[in-house]
């Protein structure tokens, strides 16, 4: 029987040969969460290096932020991301959920990205 962590890495694999196929040399925000925080970065895959990155572990978020596992918390790491991706000159990304469904924190995140001025 597979496991439930089997599973999740099967739907990022899958999730991330469709972003490749479709990213056409686009930077890749990529989320990832926990129970406790939730971490977004933008990625240039063609270089494999990471040129933005935010979390509610950074000493600025979290004093503004009472837990890191909330849709709250998630909502401003997406205004932060976008807005540190704004100072490096990114306006378009791929939005890569990883494995996990484009709900609750994973779409929280993306739209507060949106609404910040990031094209996905």
């Amino acid at each position: 029987m597979i496991s439930s962590k089997e599973l999740f890495i099967r739907r990022r694999k899958r999730n991330r040969y469709a972003l490749s196929q479709r990213a056409g040399g686009k930077l890749r925000l990529s989320v990832h969460r926990t129970s406790q925080n939730i971490y977004a970065q933008v990625i240039d895959d063609a270089k494999g290096v990471t040129l933005v990155s935010a979390s509610t572990l950074d000493k600025d978020v979290r004093d503004k932020v009472k837990a890191g596992g909330n849709i709250a918390a998630a909502s401003m790491i997406g205004g932060i991301i976008a807005e540190r991706a704004k100072k490096a000159g990114i306006s378009t990304v791929v939005f890569d959920r990883g494995g996990y469904i484009y709900h609750g924190r994973v779409r929280a995140l993306a739209e507060a990205a949106r609404e910040a001025g990031l094209e996905f």
